[in-house]
């Protein structure tokens, strides 16, 4: 990438950097703390800040700190409203939530990793969180594994050598000879399964969903102690769910 480039990216990225360190803040800021947050020079800092409150996305509690408007809200909430992919599986999705009582999680394969598309936490105050947006390894993470169980030999033999498997806890599956093992078990009886390899105590079970574009993960994550037992069980639910998104069903 060009300097130029990387500048423009950088460049493109503050706005976004502010609001995520005003979500992790949960309250409004001065400029000097926002700089620290983000790791943004204070001038520039200052500068994001001065257009954002200009075009309306920020306002002035009193003379020090700024906090988000609600433009934000409405934005966001307009943009979700009219999501081709979530709008049509959100509410079977959410039904399989229920069932199951655990966190059920929609991704795409972006490049190298997952990426969360849509996460729908279970009810149950010990839980599997996440948040959209959120990027996870395709070697150690359920959806990834069965995004990777699409592939044909020679494609995911070629993704192999271009990807170390890096160790994300202690149960990650660090060899490719391993892991296309665990590729070919989870093709043969119609799902996938991680335990404890992205999140040292979470277990998931998942499988891909066609029909909607690039090819999607669904997966139903939560506590190894609740899901490892009920893992077959909480299979047949979610591969039902699909089925049906699949034929147009409950979509």
């Amino acid at each position: 990438m060009s300097s130029d480039a990387a500048a423009q990216n950088r460049s493109a990225m503050r706005a976004l950097e502010v609001f995520e360190a005003f979500r992790t803040a949960r309250r409004p800021l001065p400029l000097s703390e926002l700089a620290q947050r983000t790791g943004i020079p204070v001038s520039t800092c200052h500068g994001v800040m001065r257009a954002l409150e200009t075009q309306g996305w920020l306002y002035y509690v009193n003379a020090r700190d700024a906090y988000p408007t609600r433009r934000l809200w409405d934005t966001a909430d307009e943009i979700r409203a009219h999501d081709p992919v979530v709008r049509r599986l959100e509410p079977a999705l959410a039904a399989l939530r229920d069932e199951t009582d655990e966190t059920v999680v929609v991704g795409a394969r972006q490049g190298g990793s997952v990426t969360y598309l849509l996460v729908l936490e279970g009810r149950q105050a010990i839980r599997y969180s996440a948040r959209a947006g959120e990027r996870k390894p395709l070697h150690s993470s359920s959806i990834g594994k069965a995004l990777l169980g699409e592939l044909a030999p020679d494609a995911l033999d070629a993704w192999l050598r271009e990807h170390p498997l890096e160790r994300i806890t202690a149960n990650t599956i660090t060899s490719a000879k391993r892991l296309r093992a665990d590729l070919d078990a989870g093709r043969r009886r119609g799902w996938f399964a991680t335990c404890g390899e992205n999140v040292a105590d979470v277990m998931a079970v998942s499988a891909a969903l066609r029909g909607f574009g690039a090819p999607l993960g669904v997966a139903v994550a939560g506590p190894v102690h609740r899901m490892q037992g009920r893992e077959a069980a909480t299979a047949k639910r979610l591969l039902a769910c699909l089925r049906r998104l699949e034929v147009g069903e409950g979509g």
